[in-house]
Protein backbone atom coordinates (compact mmCIF):
# COMPACT_ATOMS: atom_id res chain seq x y z
CA UNK A 1 0.00 0.00 0.00
CA UNK A 2 1.40 3.69 -0.81
CA UNK A 3 2.81 5.68 1.54
CA UNK A 4 3.34 9.30 2.06
CA UNK A 5 7.35 10.15 2.74
CA UNK A 6 7.75 12.86 4.93
CA UNK A 7 11.04 13.56 6.95
CA UNK A 8 11.47 13.18 10.82
CA UNK A 9 11.06 15.96 12.34
CA UNK A 10 9.13 17.59 9.22
CA UNK A 11 6.28 19.68 10.05
CA UNK A 12 3.32 18.43 7.77
CA UNK A 13 1.44 21.10 6.41
CA UNK A 14 -1.92 20.57 5.75
CA UNK A 15 -5.02 22.56 3.64
CA UNK A 16 -7.99 22.22 5.91
CA UNK A 17 -11.72 23.29 4.64
CA UNK A 18 -12.51 24.37 7.85
CA UNK A 19 -11.51 25.43 11.63
CA UNK A 20 -13.30 22.20 12.95
CA UNK A 21 -10.78 19.98 11.08
CA UNK A 22 -7.94 22.24 11.34
CA UNK A 23 -8.45 21.86 15.25
CA UNK A 24 -8.94 18.17 14.99
CA UNK A 25 -5.17 17.70 12.25
CA UNK A 26 -3.44 19.82 14.76
CA UNK A 27 -4.60 17.78 17.71
CA UNK A 28 -2.67 15.09 16.70
CA UNK A 29 1.05 16.15 16.75
CA UNK A 30 2.60 19.61 17.55
CA UNK A 31 4.28 18.83 13.98
CA UNK A 32 0.97 19.28 12.34
CA UNK A 33 0.05 22.69 10.72
CA UNK A 34 -3.38 23.71 9.24
CA UNK A 35 -4.13 26.39 6.93
CA UNK A 36 -7.92 27.43 5.74
CA UNK A 37 -6.82 27.50 1.84
CA UNK A 38 -8.64 26.47 -0.66
CA UNK A 39 -6.34 25.92 -3.93
CA UNK A 40 -9.53 26.45 -6.47
CA UNK A 41 -9.46 29.85 -4.63
CA UNK A 42 -5.85 30.43 -6.17
CA UNK A 43 -2.31 29.63 -5.22
CA UNK A 44 -1.77 29.21 -1.82
CA UNK A 45 1.21 31.79 -0.40
CA UNK A 46 3.74 31.50 2.85
CA UNK A 47 3.73 28.13 4.30
CA UNK A 48 0.52 26.96 2.96
CA UNK A 49 2.17 26.44 -0.27
CA UNK A 50 4.44 23.39 1.74
CA UNK A 51 1.14 21.29 2.21
CA UNK A 52 1.37 18.24 1.81
CA UNK A 53 -2.07 17.41 2.21
CA UNK A 54 -4.97 18.76 0.84
CA UNK A 55 -8.62 18.07 2.81
CA UNK A 56 -11.38 19.63 0.11
CA UNK A 57 -14.24 20.60 1.42
CA UNK A 58 -17.26 18.43 1.03
CA UNK A 59 -19.64 18.78 -2.39
CA UNK A 60 -18.65 21.53 -5.06
CA UNK A 61 -17.32 20.88 -8.36
CA UNK A 62 -13.76 19.45 -7.43
CA UNK A 63 -10.40 20.54 -7.87
CA UNK A 64 -9.80 23.31 -11.55
CA UNK A 65 -7.06 21.78 -13.69
CA UNK A 66 -4.67 24.49 -12.33
CA UNK A 67 -5.57 24.19 -8.48
CA UNK A 68 -2.23 22.36 -7.59
CA UNK A 69 0.09 25.25 -9.16
CA UNK A 70 1.04 26.59 -5.91
CA UNK A 71 1.58 23.21 -4.34
CA UNK A 72 4.74 21.78 -5.50
CA UNK A 73 5.05 19.27 -2.22
CA UNK A 74 1.06 18.32 -2.50
CA UNK A 75 1.30 14.66 -2.08
CA UNK A 76 -2.27 13.22 -0.98
CA UNK A 77 -6.18 14.38 -1.33
CA UNK A 78 -7.93 13.33 1.68
CA UNK A 79 -11.33 13.56 0.95
CA UNK A 80 -14.00 13.57 3.70
CA UNK A 81 -16.63 11.56 1.43
CA UNK A 82 -16.74 8.22 -0.04
CA UNK A 83 -17.60 9.33 -3.43
CA UNK A 84 -14.26 10.17 -5.16
CA UNK A 85 -15.77 10.95 -8.57
CA UNK A 86 -14.87 14.81 -8.39
CA UNK A 87 -11.23 14.02 -8.03
CA UNK A 88 -10.63 10.90 -10.31
CA UNK A 89 -8.17 11.67 -12.84
CA UNK A 90 -7.71 15.13 -12.20
CA UNK A 91 -4.93 15.20 -9.91
CA UNK A 92 -1.50 16.05 -10.97
CA UNK A 93 0.91 12.71 -11.60
CA UNK A 94 2.36 11.45 -7.85
CA UNK A 95 -0.87 12.58 -5.99
CA UNK A 96 -2.94 10.45 -4.45
CA UNK A 97 -6.25 10.64 -3.65
CA UNK A 98 -7.78 8.74 -0.37
CA UNK A 99 -11.63 8.77 0.17
CA UNK A 100 -13.98 8.69 4.34
CA UNK A 101 -14.87 5.09 3.55
CA UNK A 102 -17.11 4.32 6.16
CA UNK A 103 -18.10 8.46 7.06
CA UNK A 104 -21.38 8.40 5.79
CA UNK A 105 -22.08 4.42 5.77
CA UNK A 106 -24.74 4.32 8.93
CA UNK A 107 -26.42 7.52 8.04
CA UNK A 108 -27.00 6.54 4.55
CA UNK A 109 -28.14 2.74 4.64
CA UNK A 110 -30.11 4.44 7.57
CA UNK A 111 -31.96 6.84 4.78
CA UNK A 112 -31.86 3.98 2.22
CA UNK A 113 -33.92 1.70 5.04
CA UNK A 114 -36.01 4.72 5.39
CA UNK A 115 -36.86 5.41 2.45
CA UNK A 116 -38.11 1.71 1.55
CA UNK A 117 -40.10 1.74 4.40
CA UNK A 118 -41.99 5.13 4.00
CA UNK A 119 -42.18 4.19 -0.12
CA UNK A 120 -43.73 0.89 0.40
CA UNK A 121 -45.79 1.78 3.23
CA UNK A 122 -47.50 4.73 1.34
CA UNK A 123 -45.90 7.42 3.85
CA UNK A 124 -45.47 9.98 1.09
CA UNK A 125 -49.30 9.81 0.20
CA UNK A 126 -50.35 9.69 4.06
CA UNK A 127 -47.84 13.11 4.68
CA UNK A 128 -49.92 14.84 1.68
CA UNK A 129 -53.08 14.17 2.48
CA UNK A 130 -52.28 14.92 6.03
CA UNK A 131 -51.26 18.39 4.57
CA UNK A 132 -54.61 18.79 2.80
CA UNK A 133 -57.05 17.74 5.87
CA UNK A 134 -58.58 14.47 4.36
CA UNK A 135 -58.65 11.05 6.44
CA UNK A 136 -57.57 8.53 3.68
CA UNK A 137 -57.30 5.22 4.59
CA UNK A 138 -55.87 3.08 1.88
CA UNK A 139 -53.80 -0.47 2.33
CA UNK A 140 -50.53 -0.20 0.61
CA UNK A 141 -47.07 -2.62 0.46
CA UNK A 142 -45.04 -4.41 3.04
CA UNK A 143 -40.89 -4.08 3.39
CA UNK A 144 -41.65 -7.51 5.76
CA UNK A 145 -40.87 -10.34 3.25
CA UNK A 146 -40.02 -8.75 -0.21
CA UNK A 147 -37.27 -9.68 -1.90
CA UNK A 148 -34.60 -6.50 -2.21
CA UNK A 149 -32.09 -6.36 -4.73
CA UNK A 150 -29.19 -4.32 -3.53
CA UNK A 151 -26.93 -3.64 -6.09
CA UNK A 152 -23.54 -2.26 -4.75
CA UNK A 153 -21.57 -4.56 -1.95
CA UNK A 154 -19.25 -2.56 -0.54
CA UNK A 155 -19.89 -0.88 3.22
CA UNK A 156 -23.17 1.11 2.93
CA UNK A 157 -24.57 -1.85 0.79
CA UNK A 158 -23.23 -4.51 3.64
CA UNK A 159 -25.10 -2.10 6.21
CA UNK A 160 -28.20 -1.76 4.64
CA UNK A 161 -28.50 -5.12 4.38
CA UNK A 162 -27.74 -5.43 8.12
CA UNK A 163 -30.67 -3.03 8.90
CA UNK A 164 -33.34 -5.04 7.23
CA UNK A 165 -32.43 -8.22 9.20
CA UNK A 166 -35.17 -7.39 11.24
CA UNK A 167 -37.57 -6.83 8.47
CA UNK A 168 -37.28 -10.76 7.21
CA UNK A 169 -36.52 -9.84 3.40
CA UNK A 170 -35.54 -11.89 0.81
CA UNK A 171 -31.87 -10.37 0.04
CA UNK A 172 -29.19 -10.56 -2.98
CA UNK A 173 -26.18 -8.27 -3.69
CA UNK A 174 -24.58 -7.90 -7.23
CA UNK A 175 -21.19 -6.41 -7.67
CA UNK A 176 -18.21 -5.67 -9.71
CA UNK A 177 -17.46 -8.74 -9.24
CA UNK A 178 -19.08 -12.24 -8.27
CA UNK A 179 -17.91 -13.63 -4.91
CA UNK A 180 -19.29 -15.58 -1.98
CA UNK A 181 -22.89 -14.47 -1.61
CA UNK A 182 -22.29 -11.50 -4.18
CA UNK A 183 -23.87 -12.00 -7.51
CA UNK A 184 -21.34 -10.40 -10.57
CA UNK A 185 -22.93 -7.77 -12.75
CA UNK A 186 -23.11 -10.18 -15.72
CA UNK A 187 -26.37 -11.78 -13.20
CA UNK A 188 -28.02 -8.27 -12.77
CA UNK A 189 -30.63 -8.51 -15.67
CA UNK A 190 -31.91 -12.42 -14.58
CA UNK A 191 -32.17 -10.66 -11.15
CA UNK A 192 -34.12 -7.54 -11.87
CA UNK A 193 -38.02 -9.06 -12.62
CA UNK A 194 -37.59 -10.77 -9.62
CA UNK A 195 -36.71 -7.95 -7.06
CA UNK A 196 -39.46 -6.21 -5.16
CA UNK A 197 -36.89 -3.39 -4.42
CA UNK A 198 -33.91 -2.20 -6.24
CA UNK A 199 -31.61 -0.42 -4.38
CA UNK A 200 -28.31 1.29 -5.89
CA UNK A 201 -25.25 2.03 -3.61
CA UNK A 202 -22.68 1.77 -6.64
CA UNK A 203 -19.82 4.19 -7.27
CA UNK A 204 -19.29 6.40 -9.83
CA UNK A 205 -17.26 5.03 -12.56
CA UNK A 206 -17.67 4.93 -16.06
CA UNK A 207 -19.49 1.43 -16.15
CA UNK A 208 -21.84 2.54 -13.77
CA UNK A 209 -22.65 5.87 -14.96
CA UNK A 210 -26.14 5.68 -17.39
CA UNK A 211 -26.45 2.02 -15.80
CA UNK A 212 -29.70 2.54 -14.92
CA UNK A 213 -31.65 2.94 -18.45
CA UNK A 214 -34.24 2.16 -20.15
CA UNK A 215 -33.64 -1.61 -20.67
CA UNK A 216 -32.62 -1.88 -16.87
CA UNK A 217 -35.52 -0.22 -15.98
CA UNK A 218 -37.76 -2.26 -18.37
CA UNK A 219 -36.65 -5.50 -17.00
CA UNK A 220 -37.80 -4.58 -13.41
CA UNK A 221 -40.83 -6.00 -11.97
CA UNK A 222 -44.43 -4.24 -12.04
CA UNK A 223 -44.82 -1.85 -9.63
CA UNK A 224 -41.21 -2.63 -8.18
CA UNK A 225 -39.28 0.63 -6.12
CA UNK A 226 -36.24 1.85 -7.69
CA UNK A 227 -33.98 3.31 -4.37
CA UNK A 228 -31.30 5.11 -5.58
CA UNK A 229 -28.76 6.27 -2.86
CA UNK A 230 -25.77 6.37 -5.28
CA UNK A 231 -25.49 9.03 -7.33
CA UNK A 232 -27.74 10.54 -9.66
CA UNK A 233 -25.85 9.77 -12.89
CA UNK A 234 -26.17 6.47 -12.50
CA UNK A 235 -29.60 6.62 -13.71
CA UNK A 236 -30.86 8.00 -17.16
CA UNK A 237 -33.63 10.31 -15.62
CA UNK A 238 -35.67 10.63 -18.96
CA UNK A 239 -35.67 6.56 -18.85
CA UNK A 240 -37.34 6.91 -15.39
CA UNK A 241 -39.50 9.81 -15.91
CA UNK A 242 -41.24 7.51 -18.92
CA UNK A 243 -42.07 4.87 -16.42
CA UNK A 244 -42.86 6.48 -13.64
CA UNK A 245 -45.07 8.58 -15.74
CA UNK A 246 -46.83 5.44 -16.84
CA UNK A 247 -47.28 4.20 -13.13
CA UNK A 248 -45.48 1.26 -13.98
CA UNK A 249 -42.48 1.73 -11.39
CA UNK A 250 -41.84 3.85 -8.45
CA UNK A 251 -39.05 5.22 -7.01
CA UNK A 252 -37.05 6.96 -4.10
CA UNK A 253 -34.35 9.09 -5.17
CA UNK A 254 -31.77 11.04 -2.76
CA UNK A 255 -29.62 12.26 -6.13
CA UNK A 256 -30.70 13.42 -9.43
CA UNK A 257 -29.51 14.00 -12.57
CA UNK A 258 -29.09 17.47 -12.90
CA UNK A 259 -28.33 18.27 -9.57
CA UNK A 260 -29.63 20.46 -7.61
CA UNK A 261 -33.14 19.62 -9.31
CA UNK A 262 -33.75 22.85 -11.03
CA UNK A 263 -37.22 24.75 -10.68
CA UNK A 264 -40.01 23.05 -13.17
CA UNK A 265 -38.37 19.90 -13.79
CA UNK A 266 -41.04 17.05 -14.50
CA UNK A 267 -39.20 15.10 -11.53
CA UNK A 268 -40.78 16.97 -8.90
CA UNK A 269 -44.82 16.21 -9.96
CA UNK A 270 -43.61 12.74 -10.99
CA UNK A 271 -45.87 10.33 -9.88
CA UNK A 272 -44.76 7.03 -7.34
CA UNK A 273 -42.14 9.48 -6.51
CA UNK A 274 -40.07 9.92 -2.89
CA UNK A 275 -37.54 13.05 -3.27
CA UNK A 276 -34.90 14.12 -1.03
CA UNK A 277 -32.28 16.76 -1.74
CA UNK A 278 -28.96 14.57 -1.47
CA UNK A 279 -29.58 14.55 2.48
CA UNK A 280 -28.74 10.70 2.52
CA UNK A 281 -25.20 11.56 4.69
CA UNK A 282 -26.31 14.48 6.30
CA UNK A 283 -26.44 13.65 9.96
CA UNK A 284 -24.65 15.45 13.47
CA UNK A 285 -22.38 12.19 13.68
CA UNK A 286 -21.06 12.12 10.12
CA UNK A 287 -18.82 15.27 10.54
CA UNK A 288 -17.23 13.55 13.03
CA UNK A 289 -16.52 10.48 11.38
CA UNK A 290 -15.37 11.79 8.51
CA UNK A 291 -13.02 14.35 10.77
CA UNK A 292 -11.73 10.74 12.25
CA UNK A 293 -11.34 9.60 8.69
CA UNK A 294 -8.84 12.88 8.46
CA UNK A 295 -6.92 12.47 11.59
CA UNK A 296 -6.47 8.96 11.24
CA UNK A 297 -4.71 9.51 7.91
CA UNK A 298 -2.31 12.55 9.62
CA UNK A 299 -1.22 9.82 12.40
CA UNK A 300 -0.45 7.51 9.62
CA UNK A 301 1.68 9.77 7.35
CA UNK A 302 3.78 11.38 10.52
CA UNK A 303 4.49 7.24 11.78
CA UNK A 304 5.29 6.25 8.28
CA UNK A 305 2.71 3.89 8.01
CA UNK A 306 0.44 2.54 5.38
CA UNK A 307 -2.06 5.17 3.94
CA UNK A 308 -6.31 4.16 4.36
CA UNK A 309 -8.74 4.03 1.80
CA UNK A 310 -6.55 4.70 -1.27
CA UNK A 311 -8.54 4.97 -4.28
CA UNK A 312 -5.68 5.75 -6.73
CA UNK A 313 -2.52 8.16 -7.61
CA UNK A 314 -2.81 9.87 -10.84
Amino acid sequence: MPHLPLGADEILHVLVPSRAVGTAVESVSPRVRAHRVDPADGPPSGDAALARIWVPRAGGPGAPPDAFVGLPRLGLVQLLTAGAERFVGRLPAGVLLCNARGAHTPSTAEWAVAAMLAAQRGLPFFVREQGAGRWSPGTHRSLVGARVLVVGAGDIGRAIGRMLAGFDVELDYVGRTARDGVHGMAELPGLLPHADVVVLVVPVTPETTGMVDAGFLAAMADDALLVNAARGVVVDTDALLAELSRGRLRAALDVTDPEPLPEGHPLWSAPGLLLTPHVGGAVPQTAARATAAVTDQVARVLAGEELANVVGSY
